[in-house]
């Protein structure tokens, strides 16, 4: 460690969407993510990297776009350049937009006489047929300047020889000059770009333009938002239809083993059923719904956001907030949302204002994530669409409209209530469309987002399913405490639209929204585990049987789309606000919308039917 603390300290530097992450990422082997939209934290990323001999300590700071600081991000890393005195500092840019990236390397020459330039993506500046004067440039800014293509390990062993050279220099420590107005910054990047830089007309930057046409227009780009969203849902569910029913199959299997175990354990029957059919049983479902989804809908929003079209949702999607006195960047955790709402309420780092941040966190559960959509297909299937698979996509799709509706109408209500304030204003870069790298992406998606929240349900489903267990079968006089429960919720469920033992389902289902169902069933069979139906006209009969209508259907898929989030999510709520007050607001105000939403409409079904 003590080492570690005295190696040379290398600093990287740059604009956001530079692949700054990803040199850190080729020169040090650590599987940093290469995303600066989501996921991404304020803290700076520390590695080390050998070369011919020496090792560096390679400091990943946080994208910037001045040294002027406006967010958080931008303030680490001014203060890091100020304070802690690196003997390297590499600022990354990108070839295919030097112009803008150039203010930056003139500030940071004006705080440290160490800087070396790399100029990175120069394959896809090639391809916009963007040509740069590498030894010119130079000579014009005084520095050592490198060109790089990162992504295939191009030029990095030329960069690091100029960080060996500028690290042995005796002057390599901060500099004195003098601060200059930001605005010279910008003028003098112009003047550079303009005698370093030429490009010719490309099939590449006219295709971009092209596509950036369409999916950035005003007429087409939401409707194609929405296209592009609902053929991810449909891959998503109709791809994770078998492996689903494989993972069901293996833990079915595999539940009455580890009874045999427990048994062989000498256990008491009572806690060998409790363990088996409670706890193992609740896991497995929730492993079995809640993997295959996550696992396809993860890698497919990653491979968007490797792409670059993340940013153009944010740019379709930033009027819409800022009418709602909201922030655009929420328009990226709101589908991160779709894949799973913890996910999304840490994506929500990315807004810098703390008031546009709480907004986006506390209305994140309002779009469903891949555990709603269970419950939310399969209700959809048996009463309104039957076995035509194009209409009830088509009225998914209508639900998620909806709910995004809901997610600006709340975002207003909030902003002009307990989180009252003006939207602040954000520069929404649009990176270049890139050649996505789909290990990276299958990595990321799998390790950095599916197993970390399925994990997380894990540790909440196991001790709730006991729970769950012990609320079906201990009895008070003849009847479960489960049906106790349901008895007591019905008066309050019947007025809303819905019933004691649908109530009962959402609120045991607080670990996870994928045994919501499955709980429902267990209450109308009266079973001592979770139940499982075995095909869609099974599952209408028993619905009917036991009350349910067109309107009971309707109002349990609203309070679906609007109720308090799952265990997981409360959680990760939880650790990102530190407060009691928002986490409980963040369960209250959805349940509120829900309720108001199933009393609105229960209501109008008994006046016109």
């Amino acid at each position: 460690m003590d080492e570690f603390v005295t190696l040379p300290t290398v600093a990287l530097v740059g604009n956001p969407n530079v692949g700054k992450s990803t040199v850190f990422n080729a020169l040090t082997g650590l599987k940093q993510h290469t995303g600066n939209w989501t996921g991404k934290t304020v803290d700076s990323a520390v590695g080390t990297v050998s070369y011919r001999g020496d090792r560096f300590r390679l400091v990943d700071l946080p994208g910037t776009y001045s040294l002027s600081p406006a967010s958080p991000e931008e303030e680490v890393t001014r203060d890091f350049l100020y304070h802690a005195s690196p003997d390297a500092v590499v600022v990354v840019a990108d070839a295919t937009c030097l112009e803008r990236n150039l203010a930056l390397v003139l500030q940071v020459q004006a705080v440290t006489n160490s800087v070396i330039l790399c100029i990175n993506l120069l394959d896809e500046a090639q391809k916009k047929s963007i040509s740069i004067d590498l030894e010119g440039l130079s000579k014009t800014l005084g520095i050592p300047v490198v060109g790089t293509s990162a992504r295939d390990g191009c030029g990095l062993c030329d960069l690091m020889r100029e960080v060996k050279t500028v690290c042995s220099l005796p002057n390599a420590k901060p500099s004195t000059k003098t601060q200059t107005d930001p605005a010279d910054f910008t003028r003098h990047a112009e003047e550079i770009y303009k005698t370093c830089v030429t490009q010719s007309p490309s099939r590449r930057a006219n295709l971009d333009r092209t596509v950036d046409r369409l999916l950035t227009s005003k007429y087409t780009g939401i409707p194609l938002m929405v296209l592009f969203l609902g053929v991810i849902l449909w891959l998503t569910v109709v791809g994770a239809n078998y492996p689903s029913a494989l993972l069901s199959h293996l833990f079915t299997a595999l539940e009455p083993k580890f009874a045999a175990l427990l048994t062989a354990l000498h256990l008491p029957q009572i806690v060998v059923d409790a363990l088996s059919a409670g706890m193992f049983r609740t896991t497995g479902w929730v492993v079995a719904v809640m993997l295959p989804p996550m696992a396809i809908f993860f890698p497919l929003f990653t491979l968007l956001e490797d792409v670059g079209y993340l940013p153009r949702i944010a740019f379709n999607l930033d009027h819409c907030f800022h009418c709602a006195r909201a922030h655009g960047k929420q328009a990226l955790t709101m589908c991160m949302g779709f894949g799973c709402n913890a996910c999304g309420v840490v994506g929500c780092r990315i807004i810098d204002s703390p008031r546009e941040r709480m907004i986006a966190i506390l209305t994140n559960v309002f779009v469903p994530c891949n555990g709603r959509f269970p419950t939310l297909i399969t209700l959809i299937t048996v009463f309104f669409a039957g076995s035509n698979a194009l209409f009830s996509s088509f009225l998914l799709i209508l639900l998620i409209v909806f709910a995004v509706l809901i997610t600006f109408l709340v975002s207003y209500f909030l902003s002009n209530t307990v989180l009252r304030g003006m939207p602040s204003s954000f520069v929404l870069e649009l990176p270049p469309y890139r050649r996505p790298q789909i290990g990276k992406v299958l990595v990321r998606s799998l390790l950095d987002r599916t197993l970390i929240i399925l994990w997380r349900a894990i540790t909440v489903a196991a001790p709730f399913g006991l729970i769950l267990w012990i609320f079906a079968n201990v009895r008070v006089g003849d009847t479960s405490i489960l049906l106790h429960l349901a008895n007591f919720l019905d008066p309050f469920g019947h007025l809303i639209g819905l019933s004691g033992v649908i109530l009962v389902g959402f609120l045991l289902g607080f670990p996870a929204n994928e045994i919501v169902l499955p709980i429902i069933l267990m209450c109308y069979l009266a079973g001592s585990g979770l139940s499982e139906y075995e095909s869609m006209s099974s599952l209408h009969t028993i619905l009917v049987q036991n009350g349910w209508t067109f309107s009971t259907a309707l109002c349990t898929i609203l309070f679906s789309l609007c109720h308090f989030p799952c265990a997981t999510t409360c959680l990760t709520i939880w650790k990102e606000t530190k407060s009691i007050r928002w986490t409980l607001l963040s369960i209250l105000l959805p349940t509120l919308v829900g309720i108001t939403l199933c009393l609105t409409v229960s209501t109008l079904f008994r006046l016109f039917t």
